[in-house]
């Protein structure tokens, strides 16, 4: 028997009513959402179960829901007595990775992104940042149409290594203009404006992360019960002195999800459960090796499903 590695999902994945159904008759996917909801003293279980959407997609209440609804679903998987070899999450995602190897408090985390949001909000003046998907360009000729593309004042940089042929770039909108019209030029499949409120993962959120530093020096951060994977070095920490400080750095660096899963599949991983709304990761997963096995949490029938097949009831 292979390893097993936890994965969680960062912004993008939320939608309206995202554990609702389960929270309604499970107690301890209810009680999480409760803790949310007095942590940061706010009804975020109403918006998460009825919306409106378009209040749930901003940075600073995505962040806090999607947390919040991962780490429900973890409850239910630590409950079924499955236990990781490994963790990571995929941006916001590597919060909820935190929380999974006991290095941060669920109350702890939720206070952390509902801040982080808020800070990556307010770093760059709304409409003067953005992030564009580059499909079908290898990392080191989209690297050089950054540097292309790039001035001091107008940067563009790598932000999402995602899979094999999908990566996707970052900073201020003219400079993601200009390389997204390099790109073309120069043999991308695909370039896909994203419907973001900043340029994450770039220079650009460098303010945003000396905040930030400020929150996590009033957190307690604990030893990790299992090697959670950086998205900033692709790499095993263990140390909560490393884990803050790639923290910070992760909100102007980027994230290497590929390697990161290449990383597990080298460590021994064979089978990948994403926990959390959606299945974006596990589609990445697949894009970067098919011989994995991959299975997603994202309601109870998931749940379900996910459990009978790795007991091999």
């Amino acid at each position: 028997m292979g390893k097993i590695a936890f994965i969680f999902p960062g912004q993008g994945s939320q939608t309206v009513g995202m554990g609702k159904e389960w929270a309604e008759k499970d107690e301890a996917v209810a009680a999480i959402f409760r803790l949310a909801d007095e942590r940061l003293q706010m009804s975020l279980s109403q918006l998460i179960f009825e919306g409106p959407q378009d209040v749930l997609t901003k940075t600073e209440n995505a962040q806090p829901a999607l947390l919040t609804t991962s780490i429900a679903f973890l409850q239910k998987v630590k409950e079924a007595g499955i236990a990781p070899h490994y963790v990571a999450g995929h941006s916001l995602g590597e919060y909820s990775a935190l929380v999974a190897a006991s290095v941060l408090s669920f109350s702890d985390a939720v206070y952390a992104v509902r801040k982080r949001g808020e800070f990556m909000e307010k770093a760059v003046p709304s409409g003067q940042g953005t992030m564009a998907a580059v499909l079908g360009m290898d990392e080191a000729l989209l690297q050089q149409v950054v540097d292309e593309a790039s001035t001091e004042s107008s940067p563009v940089q790598l932000a999402n290594l995602n899979c094999p042929g999908q990566i996707v770039i970052s900073g201020a909108k003219e400079a993601v203009e200009r390389a997204s019209q390099l790109a073309k030029e120069k043999g991308a499949k695909r370039v896909i404006p994203l419907e973001v409120s900043g340029p994450f993962h770039s220079i650009l959120m460098k303010p945003a992360a000396e905040q930030f530093l400020s929150v996590l020096d009033t957190l307690a951060f604990q030893e990790s019960a299992v090697p959670v994977i950086s998205n900033v070095t692709a790499e095993p920490m263990v140390d909560p002195t490393e884990m803050k400080q790639r923290l910070v750095e992760q909100l102007y660096s980027p994230v290497r999800w590929e390697q990161s899963v290449q990383t597990m599949i080298d460590l021994g991983v064979d089978t990948f459960i994403e926990i959390g709304p959606g299945k974006v990761l596990s589609g990445l997963v697949k894009k970067i090796n098919r011989h994995v096995n991959v299975h997603s949490i994202f309601d109870e029938a998931s749940f379900i499903a996910t459990v009978t097949a790795l007991k091999g009831e």
